[in-house]
């Protein structure tokens, strides 16, 4: 990958060892966001990837986040120029499932779910 690291992705959890669980997202998902983020031009500020099934309960998040399957990231967005160029590079390489709040943009591939969709937070 040219624009991040692993660790950006993996849980945050603490786990029993204090190390975390090492849970990621795909491979799959990480070559995505990687080739958006050439397509953007702008920095792609990871907030949330993989969540463990405890550490997604801990923050609140619901039993069926995307986050527990490794298809899913939270990106940090400040502004509505920044949130128009991750959502137009993301949707130009094919995903299509966002979720919207005023600091970040949840995107998923989770094929499981509902495709070509937008909520917000």
């Amino acid at each position: 990958m040219k624009y991040f690291s692993d660790d950006e992705f993996k849980c945050k959890c603490s786990a029993d060892d204090g190390a975390g669980c090492g849970m990621d997202i795909t491979s799959e998902l990480k070559n995505l966001l990687d080739r958006a983020r050439s397509i953007a031009g702008v920095p792609f500020i990871i907030n949330s990837g993989a969540r463990c099934k405890d550490h997604n309960r801990a923050i609140g998040s619901k039993d069926t986040s995307s986050h527990t399957k490794g298809l899913a990231v939270d990106i940090k967005a400040s502004g509505s120029r920044e949130r128009a160029l991750i959502m137009n590079a993301l949707c130009s390489l094919g995903i299509n499932r966002f979720g919207l709040d005023s600091t970040f943009i949840h995107t998923d591939i989770d094929t499981a779910k509902e495709a070509n969709v937008t909520w917000l937070y």
